[in-house]
């Protein structure tokens, strides 16, 4: 090899794990964290009182709205109120509860892992502190250790939470309840922070998780149907003695299963092993926070930092697509459709071929529309306003499921430049971005009325599917909302109750759902199929109406 050759090659390696220094040669941790806690002194003075001063806040926010239901539940509980029927409903959800709330919180910390994980310093210390001559090791470790600390006040608020509803339940006493579920609450977010540190420490380890995410969802659906039908008195016993010694979930449930009454003889070996799993994670995991490549560190502080600063100004949409471009593989699938002749139809083709390139899009779609399905039959075995509430849930989840295939749309409005391509005017070219979202989603109402008409409902065939042309008009209607109206957030009216300018605020961002799902919820409440037809088509008119006012707006700004 020519020296020329040499040092090409030497410029095309990764910089990252490259320090550039050795501490043989000189080590200053010491005196450089020495000199950054003198300066750092009188800020961290100044931010303890402001989280005092946040704590305070939602102290007295959680006492005053929250201590008559408290004073009022806690009464029930001295008057005897009976709520022991539900414990054996409860006890044979545990084992699969358990396995669900595992797999939960690892998805969610591995997930996380992918943009921001357990160790993730702000972007001056990126950039000046780790280029000083310290050991990373005494620099990352800490913020591994403060992630793992942070996670477990959730979970013991969980336990002792559980707790109460084991006592209340007739289940066991409050202390026997809490030293059982205190190996769940401290081992499995601990478990969970140290899956997020192995998921950011290596590359190879993150692309799985891409990868994999959707068996997990699937899995989660799995378990949840899991518990339902445990609750409903459909176990599977094979499956749940499975699942109390297959892994951490089971033997963190294997306590509470003995707590309340459940057979788990084996539970002092499942609880060492879950202690020896735990204490094992936590060491691997301190290891991997000294070695982060420093670029990957500043590619997550510079992608926090865009995250924070846009959820300050309440653009939610600016940090969806901030996370999506720090989540996504970078891959595009080449997927084909032949062009159609007429003009007309070149915005369904172009979203169609954007829906066939992003699976995924169409995977979630069919995900919320099993979860508004079983939502809707839940809500036919009960009565009164809990089957009104779990029917909104249902609606809701339908409007998620529905306009997620809209993002062309909310691509299109994010810059009104881009659509220079299209023979259109702007408002006729968002409100055919309806169409696509609108097919799919009368598509899978379909598959989801299928369960209902087999049980003897067959008017729920044509009800399911209408419901779908309101949901993507106000998909439609949000996309070309345009920017977030902050200046709604304060209005300075006074109130008993305070400024009402969040309540405005969120009235108008989430306006189209509301006016969508709160329509379908009078139409479906009468019962009457053909309401139900007039409402939505009424619905959908007015959205699109208001969407194309509005697209209009955008033009002009």
């Amino acid at each position: 090899m020519s020296v020329g050759e040499a040092d090409l090659t030497d410029l095309t390696e990764p910089l990252d794990d490259e320090p550039g220094w050795t501490e043989e040669d000189d080590d200053r941790t010491a005196e450089t964290l020495r000199w950054l806690r003198e300066k750092r002194r009188d800020h961290r003075r100044q931010k303890g009182r402001d989280i005092a001063v946040v704590v305070y806040t939602l102290v007295l926010i959680v006492a005053g709205y929250g201590g008559g239901y408290a004073f009022h539940f806690l009464r029930q509980v001295r008057l005897g109120a009976d709520y022991g029927g539900l414990g054996a409903d409860v006890q044979r959800t545990l084992p699969a509860f358990f396995a669900l709330l595992t797999v939960g919180l690892v998805l969610a910390a591995a997930r996380d892992a992918l943009w921001r994980g357990p160790v993730v310093l702000p972007g001056p210390s990126v950039g000046w502190l780790l280029a000083q001559p310290v050991r990373k090791g005494r620099v990352l470790r800490p913020w591994f250790r403060l992630s793992a600390g942070l996670a477990l006040v959730p979970g013991l608020l969980g336990a002792a939470a559980g707790a109460v509803v084991l006592r209340v339940l007739g289940l066991a006493s409050p202390g026997t309840a809490l030293l059982a579920l205190l190996p769940a609450a401290v081992c499995l977010p601990l478990l969970a922070t140290a899956a997020g540190m192995a998921v950011e420490r290596r590359p190879a380890l993150a692309r799985t998780v891409r990868r994999c995410t959707p068996l997990a969802v699937v899995l989660l659906m799995l378990l949840a149907g899991q518990v339902t039908a445990a609750a409903y008195g459909h176990r599977l016993a094979l499956l749940e003695r499975i699942e109390l010694w297959s892994g951490p979930w089971g033997w963190a449930a294997q306590p509470v299963v003995a707590a309340t009454g459940g057979s788990a003889p084996g539970r002092p070996f499942a609880l060492a092993a879950l202690v020896l799993l735990t204490a094992a994670a936590l060491v691997l995991g301190d290891r991997d926070a000294a070695r982060v490549p420093i670029g990957r560190l500043r590619r997550r502080a510079a992608t926090a930092q865009t995250v924070s600063s846009v959820m300050w100004t309440f653009e939610l949409r600016a940090a969806r697509l901030a996370l999506l471009d720090a989540t996504g593989d970078g891959r595009v699938r080449r997927v084909r459709l032949r062009a159609p002749r007429s003009k007309h139809l070149v915005v369904v083709w172009r979203d169609l071929l954007a829906l066939l390139r992003a699976p995924g899009r169409l995977a979630k779609a069919l995900m919320w529309t099993v979860c508004a399905g079983a939502a809707a039959a839940l809500s036919t075995q009960l009565d009164g306003t809990r089957s009104t509430l779990v029917l909104a849930v249902a609606l809701v989840f339908g409007y998620v499921a529905v306009g997620g295939l809209a993002e062309t749309a909310r691509l299109e409005s994010d810059d009104v430049r881009r659509a220079a391509w299209a023979p259109f005017r702007f408002r006729w070219l968002m409100l055919q971005h309806a169409v696509v979202p609108a097919a799919v989603g009368v598509l899978l109402g379909v598959l989801a009325a299928v369960p209902f008409a087999l049980a003897g409902s067959p008017r729920v065939l044509l009800l399911m599917p209408v419901c779908a042309l309101p949901l993507a008009a106000a998909a439609v209607f949000a996309a070309c909302r345009g920017p977030a109206r902050t200046s709604l957030v304060f209005l300075g009216v006074p109130t008993p109750f305070g400024d009402p300018g969040v309540l405005v605020f969120a009235a108008w961002y989430a306006a189209g759902p509301m006016v969508s799902v709160g329509g379908l919820m009078l139409a479906l409440g009468a019962g009457s199929v053909a309401s139900v037809l007039v409402v939505s088509l009424l619905l959908t008119v007015g959205l699109l109406f208001f969407a194309a006012r509005f697209a209009d707006r955008l033009v002009r700004r």
